[in-house]
């Protein structure tokens, strides 16, 4: 079997294989920022993406319909057997129509809300009391909606809920809204059990057989800003668990965004890889084992 012959997306992450009802989704060691594909690989991240994703999917399933059929290998089509590579990084999904939205959960002052705080004192033109600090605790989680943009070097925008509306409809787009700060709710009081605040979170939704699914990922250190409870600390700059380590070197460099992305550090690679390994085995109370330094080719998964 040519399985090449399906790839029919490679993402900054994942690549997505066609097999005409479902999606073959394998999660690389790839790692982006600033919507560039950095050329360091992170050797054993596309497998703890997955199984990250994996967990959420299965502990979230009676929330939110998903596009998981399985993750198993074993359960894989005959087919997919030879390719020993895909266990443990990749999943077989419904194969539905995605709905072009960042659908983003907030529940702290951080990031570009922090930022539009400090210039309005609003978070996406929503009113915020006075006195936030960064990393503050917002009064509610906020559905902060953005476009989705698949080309590399391209930015999400901000949009209105009303934009939403108007591009998926009224009861599409408050699906979405509800699935997304519901998911968000339970996601985080779960992982406030194990040490783990997520401040904010991406997540996608498609259509499928007339009903709107959760995609792709789910509360993943690529997706999420997530931090450790013990440490958390009102009015800084968090030490995160989650890319956002990346995206601070990256800074730290003074790297201007726009031409191609430099090499990250040994260090810096090391210490992304043990943030990701913690926020599983956290999570999940499970050790991860690192026999993917062992395969066939794994720098370049």
């Amino acid at each position: 079997m040519d399985l090449d012959a399906h790839l029919t997306y490679c993402g900054k992450v994942r690549d997505v294989y066609d097999f005409g009802d479902n999606l073959l989704l394998r999660a690389t060691n790839r790692v982006s920022a600033f919507d560039q594909v950095i050329p360091t690989i992170i050797a054993g991240k596309g497998k703890l993406l997955n199984k990250i994703s994996l967990f959420w999917f299965e502990l979230l399933k009676d929330v939110c319909p998903c596009h998981l059929i399985t993750g198993n290998f074993d359960e894989f089509p005959s087919e997919l057997k030879e390719f020993a590579f895909l266990r443990d990084r990749s999943m077989l999904v419904k194969k539905a129509e995605r709905i072009d939205i960042e659908c983003i959960a907030r529940g702290y002052l951080a990031g570009s809300a922090w930022k539009e705080y400090c210039e309005s004192q609003t978070v996406w033109s929503n009113p915020m009391p006075k006195g936030l600090k960064e990393s503050s605790k917002l009064p509610e989680p906020l559905f902060t909606p953005t476009t989705k943009e698949d080309e590399y070097g391209h930015h999400d925008e901000n949009i209105p809920f009303e934009e939403v509306e108007r591009r998926i409809g009224k009861a599409a787009a408050e699906k979405i809204r509800d699935y997304t700060l519901k998911l968000y709710k339970i996601a985080s009081d779960f992982a406030l059990t194990k040490g783990i605040i997520i401040a904010d979170s991406k997540l996608e939704f498609g259509f499928y057989d007339g009903q709107i699914i959760l995609i792709d990922e789910a509360f993943t250190p690529d997706s999420s800003r997530l931090w450790e409870v013990k440490k958390y600390e009102e009015g800084k700059h968090q030490d995160s668990l989650d890319k956002q380590y990346v995206r601070d070197y990256l800074e730290l460099i003074n790297w201007d965004k726009v031409s191609f992305p430099p090499e990250l550090s040994k260090p810096v690679v090391n210490k992304t890889r043990e943030k990701y390994v913690q926020v599983y085995e956290k999570l999940t109370g499970d050790k991860m084992t690192w026999d993917v330094f062992d395969e066939v080719g794994a720098n370049e998964l």
